[in-house]
This record gives C-alpha cells, sequence and structure tokens, in this order.
C-alpha cells in the first residue's frame, strides 16, 4: 500500500514538472519618477501544452477602490497595447518572439499613478501559470536649498536649515564643512543628520562653506551654504537713522502736499475772476441811472423859469422814462420864447 502511494504521489510531482509554470519569483520593485521600470515575467511551456498562447498583463492600482486594470495583452499573434489609458503609450514588451518564454514589460517615464500590484499571466491549454510583481515609484529629492534662519552675529542663536523642494519619504540628510579646518562644531554634531542645526551662541570659528546632502533610496540632492558670523550691529544707530529718514519722508510729503493744494487754489480763483469780470466787454446801462439822467436834464432846462412864467408851456411827462437802448442823453424840450410884460412911463401914461 505504501509503495502504490508513493508511486501514485512520483506520478503527480512528474506531470506538474510538465506543466506550464513561470520562473520569475515574487518580488518588489522600486523605481524613480521618470525612470522605466523593467517587470520580468519568464516562462517555461510543456510538451503538453498544445493550445494558443495567450499573456496579459493586469495592475491593481493603489487605490483599492478601483478594479483591476488590462494594461496590455497578447492573443492571436498580435498585441493589444491601448487596454489603459493612464499608461498609453508606456507599456511595452521586452521581447519580440513571446513564444520563446518571456513575456516581460517595461514601463517607461514612471508617474507616481503607476504604483501598484501588477500580475502576469500566462495561458497555453491546458497550463495556466500567474505571478505578482510589486512597483513603487520614488520621487528624487531635487531643488534643495540651503539656508539661515535668524541673524549671523557673535552670541546670537539662529537655524541652518536644508529644504528639498520634493522627494519620497524617508530623507536622510548629511551636513559637512567645506573650508578652513573641516572640523564640524562640537555642540552641532548629534544634528548633523538633522535637516536643521541650531546654533547657540554663535562664534567667529562658525564662520565657512557648508554643504547638505539629503538622499533617499532612488537618489540625492544637494546645496551649499555660506555662514560668516559678524561682531554685533549697533542696532541704535540704525534705528535713529531709520526714524530721521522716516521724518524726512514725512515732511517733504507734506511740502508737495502744500504746493499742489496751493496751486488748485490759485487755479480756482484765477478761473473765478475770469468768469465774474471781462475787461473787455463795458458793463450794461442802468435803467435806474438812464431815468435820473432824463430828470435832471429836464430839472436844469426848467430850473431858471419862474412859476409865473411856466404858464405858456406845455406838461412834460416825467412818467415816460427813455427806454434803456437809447444811447444818447435826452435834449431839452424847445421852449417856444416867454411873453414877457414890461412897463414904462412916458409923459405921465404908464404904457404895458
Amino acid at each position: 500500500m505504501a509503495l502504490l502511494l508513493r508511486f501514485v504521489l512520483l506520478c503527480g510531482v512528474a506531470d506538474f514538472a510538465r506543466s506550464l509554470s513561470i520562473t520569475t519569483p515574487e518580488q518588489m520593485i522600486e523605481k524613480a519618477k521618470g525612470e522605466t521600470a523593467y517587470l520580468p515575467c519568464k516562462f517555461t511551456l510543456s510538451p503538453e501544452d498544445q493550445g494558443p498562447l495567450d499573456i496579459e498583463w493586469l495592475l491593481s492600482p493603489a487605490d483599492n477602490q478601483k478594479v483591476d486594470q488590462v494594461i496590455i495583452l497578447y492573443s492571436g499573434d498580435k498585441i493589444y497595447e491601448d487596454y489603459y489609458q493612464d499608461l498609453k503609450g508606456r507599456v511595452h514588451f521586452t521581447s519580440n518572439d513571446l513564444k520563446s518564454g518571456d513575456a516581460s514589460i517595461n514601463v517607461t517615464n514612471l508617474q507616481l499613478s503607476d504604483i501598484g500590484t501588477y500580475q502576469c499571466k500566462v495561458k497555453k491549454a491546458p497550463g495556466v501559470a500567474n505571478k505578482k510583481l510589486q512597483l513603487t515609484v520614488l520621487v528624487k529629492p531635487s531643488g534643495t536649498r540651503c539656508y539661515i534662519d535668524g541673524s549671523e552675529e557673535i552670541g546670537n542663536d539662529f537655524k541652518l536649515k536644508c529644504e528639498p523642494k520634493e522627494g519620497s519619504l524617508p530623507l536622510r540628510y548629511e551636513w559637512q564643512k567645506l573650508s578652513d579646518s573641516q572640523k564640524l562644531p562640537t555642540p552641532w554634531l548629534t544634528e548633523m543628520t538633522s535637516s536643521v542645526i541650531s546654533v547657540k551662541n554663535a562664534s567667529s570659528e562658525y564662520s565657512g562653506t557648508y554643504s547638505c546632502t539629503v538622499k533617499n533610496r532612488v537618489g540625492s540632492d544637494q546645496c551649499l551654504l555660506r555662514l560668516d558670523i559678524v561682531p554685533p550691529s549697533n542696532r541704535a544707530g540704525t534705528i535713529a537713522g531709520a526714524i530721521i529718514g522716516i521724518l524726512l519722508a514725512l515732511v517733504l510729503i507734506g511740502l508737495i502736499l502744500f504746493c499742489c493744494h496751493k496751486k488748485r487754489r490759485e487755479e480756482k480763483y484765477e478761473k473765478e475772476v475770469h468768469h465774474d469780470i471781462r475787461e473787455d466787454v463795458p458793463p450794461p446801462k442802468s435803467r435806474t441811472s438812464t431815468a435820473r439822467s432824463y430828470i435832471g436834464s429836464n430839472h436844469s432846462s426848467l430850473g431858471s423859469m419862474s412859476p409865473s412864467n411856466m404858464e405858456g408851456y406845455p406838461k412834460t411827462q416825467y412818467n415816460q422814462v427813455p427806454s434803456e437802448d437809447f444811447e444818447h442823453a435826452p435834449q431839452s424840450p424847445i421852449l417856444p420864447p416867454a411873453k414877457f410884460k414890461y412897463a414904462y412911463k412916458t409923459d405921465g401914461i404908464t404904457v404895458v
């Protein structure tokens, strides 16, 4: 009985060895953004595998809410590469003869959206096999900036900072001194692998050129920093100078505003005078003055006459005032000669 069982197991192992299998082990692949990822998938066939060869690559995105996507397919001796829009034109088989047992692919110009689990499926009836590979896309450190946060004066506290613009975690930092003795200040030694170095009670021996290198699993970047520790500045003089400058600026602004205001007032006054008084046009004649002139003229003509001599003269209508359009002064009315009575005596007889 035991010999029979052993024989059955050996036959099963032999059948398994002869079936289609993928020889590439499951693995994790890390690549930098923008690079090309090689995803291996090599397989072997058995004599029993006589059906048509079908190869299929699927992507399970990192977002578990998305369903698996077919990204490339080989079927009926044809290659189909336009299944997944996000990878269109960026995924290709590496071999020109897929029947030789190499179903590996390249994914070019990697993006963060390409992160996920890739599955290679090979089918040649009756054999079927599949393998999974985990692809991680990392971002290299880049755009690293070194700067000083604080005042570089003796006795001051400030910070040296090293900040990359982008880079996938985890990030590692390394500070170095590139000038003078190249010996790092002792208080800094515990922070030489940090993005920030806290400087306490700065001294002139700290001066020099420093470099900061940022690294992760796919790349590195570097920046330089020049540190010059100087004596404390005369802050009182600086503040006084700033105050004087501000006062002078305010005075200057006041003078400008005053001059502008004065000029506007003068222009306004000239415009008002120009509209109110026009020297080239004589003022209009007053009706009252015309009437008074007319009446006065008549009075002067009759002033020498006595009441007794007014009987033979017609009465002048003084209520009729000349119109304003009459340009010449009114003439005195021509009076008829007065008839005077003379009495004289001749030969004792009075003659009138």
